[in-house]
């Protein structure tokens, strides 16, 4: 725990829980790989979702390097990288030639050229305040994008009356998990983190 979250208790404690149902929450697509791995196919899931909240698990890592009081920012974003990073690898290992070869693109250009040309620019065009609120701009906007991503799969739940696509479950540790970092944005006064969970499910 650092000097300012030490005098935050109950930030402390909800970033501790937002830290375990993020846990589920990035564990959810784990039946959905488990099916890939079985069938030895990815049947037509696409890997953008996965690409994107690697991205937004990046960005964020480098807000909270910049903070002196987001440790646990960084604690559950790095588990992020490395299990969607692990989601991306049996991706393309079970995906097409044309479906293998479109991740890869879109990691390079986004998770290595967007991250790189991200983190050249918050450095040599913006410095101290500045910076931190320019990368948290960022970093919302990312997050939100990540977030509204399943809002797409409404429009079938609506067309087919069946919940089968978006599971109770899954959208309850959503909420929960948004509404503990909300709580830890607004305790510990960080505005982009407030805000992001104010603006996702």
């Amino acid at each position: 725990m650092t000097a300012s979250t030490s005098h935050h208790p109950l930030a402390f404690a909800f970033g501790i829980l937002g830290n375990i149902v993020s846990f589920i929450v990035f564990l959810a697509p784990l039946p959905t790989f488990w099916r890939v791995y079985k069938k030895k196919s990815t049947e037509g899931f696409q890997s953008v979702p996965y690409v994107f909240a690697l991205f937004s698990a990046m960005i964020w890592i480098y807000y909270a390097f910049l903070k002196s009081h987001v440790i646990l920012l960084i604690t559950i974003n790095s588990f992020g990288c490395v299990i969607e990073t692990i989601y991306i690898a049996i991706y393309l290992t079970y995906a097409t030639k044309h479906a293998r070869v479109s991740t890869l693109r879109l990691l390079l250009l986004v998770n290595f050229g967007g991250f790189c040309l991200i983190l050249l620019l918050s450095h040599f065009l913006s410095q101290g305040r500045t910076r931190v609120e320019v990368l948290g701009w960022v970093c919302v906007t990312f997050s939100v994008s990540v977030f509204a991503a399943p809002l797409s799969v409404m429009r079938m739940v609506i067309r087919t009356k069946s919940v089968e696509f978006m599971p109770f479950n899954l959208s309850f540790f959503l909420t929960l998990s948004a509404v503990m970092w909300l709580c830890y944005g607004l305790l510990l006064k960080d505005l982009y983190v407030a805000v992001c969970r104010l603006t996702c499910p």
